[in-house]
């Protein structure tokens, strides 16, 4: 087998706010594998990362991938005992392999979804931002027919944050639009639980990462007692199995979500589902800013898990230069229009 890689570097139509700072651009890594015998079918893997979040935000970084690349007929070691520190690296070279390994036309998980005959329903995303720019955003996505929406919160005032929220209840009720809420971990301990009373005004779903994770004390004490329930998201991020398991126990939250490339690829992300469902925790899927390679990847994934809920699957939208491909969006639902083909000519260069 023979690798190659090549770095991408995503740039946002509109910034994207965050309560870790506003992002302009994101890079992606997209690792490339073919038999020699047939060089003509490749496989296609993505390796994203999400700057002061994902642990393999590192200087060696590409030292990793150059050290795969040269080594990867031994790819299983390295997606055992090889990329724990490198859960994107090992995402990319998981979906590469399973790209390869079905013909190298970016079907992974052949499925009523790939042949057009279901969807996936996603929620609408809402950057951080100022009043005016979150309100205009909930406006498009509601126009768009989301029922489902969240609000990156944390980084404004909050009474700004209440006010945007009250105005959307005084038009739709909870049975109409759901909320989410994402705090990525902007409470202080010691104010969480009220800004969770006040939220809770607003009859919102659920709320990811309410304060920073590895406080699994005080993250207990408030899934224990919020009045909203609690997802953990950033909690997920670098522990292992035994880990998760012994997070969950203590934690005991309401919902987790699965982001593949932050976890370590499918097979990690499927262990934490099952031990979820073992502890009667919901869950839900939400891509990580990939581009539409990883996006897709994940969505084939998600759909074969069966799961209901709107996913966090709408980020193919917000880049200018994303890769075009058949992901595309029907008001709230996303949909693969295999009759539309795949165009990865902006990566040409490293066939």
């Amino acid at each position: 087998m023979k690798a190659t890689f090549k770095k991408y570097t995503l740039e946002f139509i509109s910034p994207g706010g965050t309560s870790r700072g506003v992002l302009h651009t994101k890079d992606s890594w997209f690792l490339f594998l073919h038999h020699e015998e047939k060089p003509e079918i490749q496989g296609v893997g993505e390796c994203s990362l999400i700057p002061k979040l994902s642990i393999d935000d590192r200087p060696d970084f590409e030292d990793k991938l150059n050290a795969l690349v040269a080594d990867v007929d031994h790819h299983e070691i390295w997606l055992q005992s090889r990329l724990k520190e490198f859960p994107s690296i090992r995402f990319g070279l998981e979906m590469a392999l399973l790209d390869l390994e079905q013909g190298g036309q970016r079907c992974l998980f052949p499925s009523d979804f790939t042949e057009r005959k279901a969807q996936i329903p996603i929620n609408g995303l809402i950057w951080m931002g100022d009043f005016e720019s979150m309100k205009q955003q909930i406006s498009e996505k509601i126009d768009a027919g989301f029922r489902c929406v969240k609000l990156k919160i944390g980084a404004i005032d909050f009474q700004q944050e209440l006010k945007l929220l009250e105005m959307i209840r005084k038009t739709f009720h909870a049975d109409d639009l759901e909320i989410r809420v994402d705090a990525n971990g902007a409470f202080y301990p010691q104010q969480a639980l009220e800004k969770l009373q006040n939220l809770s005004n607003y009859d919102i779903h659920s709320i990811e990462q309410p304060i920073k994770q590895g406080q699994w004390d005080k993250m207990s004490d408030l899934c224990r007692v919020s009045p909203i329930p609690i997802a953990l998201d950033e909690e997920l991020i670098g522990l292992d199995a035994e880990q998760i398991d012994h997070m969950l126990d203590i934690i005991n939250p309401q919902y987790v979500i699965l982001k593949p490339s932050l976890l370590g690829g499918f097979a990690n992300s499927e262990h934490i589902i099952k031990a979820a469902r073992k502890r009667g925790v919901g869950w839900w899927v939400t891509s990580a800013l990939e581009s539409n390679i990883g996006l897709n990847a994940i969505a084939q994934w998600t759909y074969g898990l069966g799961n209901t809920l709107p996913q966090g699957l709408g980020t193919g939208q917000v880049y200018s230069n994303n890769i075009p491909s058949p992901l595309k969006l029907d008001q709230a639902n996303l949909y693969y229009d295999s009759d539309f083909p795949w165009n990865l000519n902006v990566l040409d260069d490293v066939r």
